[in-house]
């Protein structure tokens, strides 16, 4: 199925290609303070609609984890990652996408203070 999702004000926005089976919500300093529900997709399964330097990049920690947000309203819609098997990943918050019941998706919880 494909998805399309945006910050809020739509300067960053992208479509979603995959079957959302379940979320992660972590509960690291900066997840926690977002509230960001995350589906983790093959970076290619990411198509940016809006140009890339739209969105601003963070990084903490370790650096391994490029938080993605918008320049204008500051929504972070997604992140970018490497896994541990050198597969680049996307992180994509499904807060962020339109026309889907959050109440419908599984939730599984990660402890990112852990780390």
């Amino acid at each position: 199925m494909k998805y399309k999702g945006s910050c809020h004000c739509g300067k960053v926005a992208y479509e979603v290609e995959g079957e959302i089976k379940s979320a992660l919500a972590c509960n690291c300093s900066m997840c926690q303070r977002k509230g960001s529900l995350l589906w983790f997709v093959p970076r290619e399964q990411l198509q940016l609609l809006t140009p890339d330097e739209n969105a601003g990049t963070y990084l903490f920690n370790k650096h391994l984890i490029a938080h993605r947000f918008c320049k204008i309203c500051g929504l972070q819609p997604y992140a970018e990652a490497t896994d541990p098997k050198g597969n680049k990943v996307a992180a994509v918050n499904i807060r962020c996408i339109e026309d889907i019941d959050l109440e419908a998706i599984e939730v599984k919880h990660f402890d990112g203070r852990a780390i």
